[in-house]
């Protein structure tokens, strides 16, 4: 498994725009140094569910460094080594480590605790009273 300093893709490509090379980038930014078409990318974002760029208000994308990382391998793998994009997907599913190692790694302490009765009494009670509470106000 890779360690969070370890990334699992080439480099990130360099963009000459001021900003600091962990910035986040929009969906034109990204479009114009990489030479993919916005189209495209959003397409890629359906097709490969590793590639999940931060939305806010509006839809709009903003990637992060290892989104640019894996947009670039999944460009590599396409365009230049000749891959469908399942088969891209496969390669890139296989780079990464499985959904279930960060569950295993998880200690004891981290486990939910258990729920008692006499808690859910307690609740309960509470719920009642701020319910008589609205009721009369």
């Amino acid at each position: 498994m890779t360690s969070p300093e370890t990334p699992l893709f080439d480099a990130v490509p360099v963009f000459e725009d001021g900003k600091d090379a962990q910035a986040l980038r929009t969906i034109g930014e990204v479009a114009k140094a990489l030479g993919i078409r916005p189209h495209v990318l959003r397409y890629w974002e359906e097709q490969f569910p590793a590639l999940s760029p931060i939305k806010r208000s509006g839809s709009r994308r903003y990637y992060r460094p290892e989104d640019v990382a894996l947009i670039v391998e999944i460009d590599r793998l396409v365009h230049r080594e000749g891959y469908t994009l399942r088969g891209a997907a496969k390669v890139i599913d296989d780079k990464l480590p499985p959904p279930s190692a960060s569950i295993a790694k998880s200690s004891p302490e981290e486990a939910v605790p258990v729920v008692d009765d006499e808690f859910l009494t307690k609740l309960a009670a509470i719920r009642a009273g701020l319910a008589a509470g609205l009721a009369a106000a």
